[in-house]
């Protein structure tokens, strides 16, 4: 999702939000880039790094987050999508493909991009709810690395379909589990790492952001 379907990172989009509402100050912003900077060399202790993230949410009705992710989808995210992305998703779907998100991100931090595009399946990280209140921590696995790969295998088998039938568009190094199961692995924007692994491998490279 982040820098494919949309240019940027998404969850630099969401701390832009919550400084212009005076949620986070200096030092939890820097703090937060720190760790996205560590996602993006493929050295984040993710379970670490979602746990402490989520425990401040821990009794927010789930609902709460949901139409909040909306309007942030709607103010800071759409304006990002990618054009070459949107064209893309067309292509798969006028081919009568199946066609999924699969991200990191949270559903609810996710479902408003599949609704714009009008994709049908979400791979993502889900959020523990009960009593429709999020708990603070998320359903195992964690839809990152092998988690990934996990939550896609399960998705692809419900399609009745195969990794070997499958095309997986990516920019990170942390999605190479998943990159290397399927039939049809493409980098897009990608960073350093995967560019010399996709070089390597003669995957293809494609450039998705739009030329200024």
């Amino acid at each position: 999702m982040d820098r494919t379907l949309v240019e940027v990172h998404t969850a630099r989009l969401y701390l832009r939000l919550q400084r212009e509402l005076g949620e986070i100050g200096w030092l939890e912003l820097l703090r937060n880039s720190y760790w996205l900077l560590q996602y993006g060399f493929g050295l984040i202790q993710a379970e670490r790094v979602a746990r402490e993230l989520l425990s401040s949410y821990r009794g927010t009705p789930e609902l709460w987050l949901r139409e909040r992710c909306r309007g942030w989808f709607e103010s800071h995210v759409r304006a990002w999508i990618s054009s070459a992305g949107r064209a893309r998703v067309r292509e798969h779907q006028a081919a009568g493909h199946h066609v999924a998100i699969a991200t990191s991100a949270v559903r609810q931090a996710a479902q408003p991009l599949a609704d714009e595009l009008a994709i049908e399946h979400l791979v993502c990280s889900e959020l523990e709810v009960q009593q429709l209140a999020l708990t603070g921590t998320f359903e195992r696995p964690l839809c990152y690395g092998a988690g990934k790969l996990e939550r896609a295998r399960q998705l692809v088998a419900s399609l009745g379909s195969s990794f070997e039938q499958t095309t997986f568009y990516s920019d990170s190094i942390t999605d190479l589990p998943l990159l290397e199961a399927v039939a049809q692995p493409v980098a897009i924007n990608p960073d350093p790492r995967l560019r010399r692994v996709a070089r390597r491998r003669g995957w293809p490279i494609e450039d998705w952001r739009r030329v200024s």
